[in-house]
């Protein structure tokens, strides 16, 4: 199946964006204000020069657009970066391994903060994104964990990642580079195999006798749906689900998806699956069809195209 390319002509609006980012012209095609998780932006004259990063997802994003050196800390790193990135990411320094106290920030003198989930934003944390802008510091957190009154949800499309990338190019300048990942994305987009043998699928993030598992509007269900396969609670209206395996070992998916953490890593996984009674005679289970995914790609961001191509791959390899 062939992929729709999203074209950005300085002539046509952006079928995906917002009704206010509609452009006439190639300088009205520059994005001039984000509405992002409740918070309206205004994008900078002069690019955001220290930048603090919190979760992998923002950091990865900065170093796929070419921002690494705009990012003076990073913060609750999920895993390790891309390959493609490693030396860059290695480069950056690390001020807290989970999030960094408010004093911490302080001294760090940020004039940004991209932060990878809504919640790193709090008075009793590093400190609401009101209070932080009162003090000159401006924040923006990924679109895709926006869960506020004002944030409707619904299903994560491959469009919301791309718009993302814009956004964060739009706030540094870098919209060029932005329509380049774009297109290099759309391109292995287009020569992925959409069939997945209309196979079903569980998405395994975390936990083990209360599994934590994709359900059918976040990153996983967009991963899924891009290889064709059938995520087994695909009709839940939500990012995650906590399930029982009774219900799963019903189900009996034909492949799982097993996402690899530090904190609980695949291999944990099989083996639970393989001792867990209600759980080892399940397909899956009995013939090894597990594919997987790190952690950081599992989430919102530049990684997504990737991980496609990496669960594709492996899951014509169980053929």
């Amino acid at each position: 199946m062939s992929v729709k390319k999203i074209i950005f002509s300085p002539l046509a609006c952006l079928v995906f964006v917002a009704p206010s980012a509609c452009c006439q012209s190639a300088k009205a095609q520059e994005i001039k204000s984000i509405k992002n998780c409740g918070f309206e932006l205004t994008v900078p004259e002069v690019a955001p020069a220290r930048v603090l990063t919190i979760k992998s997802t923002s950091t990865e994003m900065m170093l796929a657009l070419g921002l690494g050196k705009k990012i003076i800390a990073q913060a609750f790193q999920d895993g390790p970066p891309a390959v493609t990135w490693q030396d860059a990411h290695n480069t950056i320094p690390v001020i807290s391994e989970k999030l960094p106290s408010a004093e911490i920030v302080a001294e760090l003198q940020p004039d940004f903060i991209y932060a990878g989930w809504e919640s790193n934003f709090s008075e009793t944390g590093i400190g609401s994104r009101t209070i932080l802008s009162s003090r000159g510091i401006e924040t923006y957190v990924s679109p895709s964990a926006c869960r506020g009154v004002n944030t409707p949800l619904r299903a994560l499309t491959i469009e919301d990642v791309f718009w993302q990338i814009r956004e964060v190019a739009a706030i540094f300048g870098v919209d060029e580079r932005a329509i380049a990942l774009i297109s290099r994305q759309q391109s292995t987009l287009e020569s992925i195999d959409r069939t997945g043998g209309e196979q079903t699928v569980l998405w395994y993030s975390s936990g083990s006798a209360i599994p934590y598992v994709g359900a059918g509007w976040g990153a996983p269900q967009m991963i899924m749906s891009w290889i064709g396969l059938e995520n087994i609670v695909s009709d839940v209206p939500a990012s995650w689900v906590s399930l029982n395996w009774e219900t799963i070992a019903e189900s009996d998916p034909d492949v799982i998806i097993l996402v690899d953490a530090a904190w609980n890593s695949a291999a944990r996984k099989k083996a639970y699956l393989r001792e867990n009674p209600v759980t080892a005679s399940m397909r899956a289970v009995r013939e090894s069809r597990f594919l997987t995914i790190p952690f950081t790609a599992s989430e919102a961001g530049v990684r997504n195209v990737d991980a496609i191509v990496s669960l594709s791959e492996q899951l014509q390899s169980l053929e």
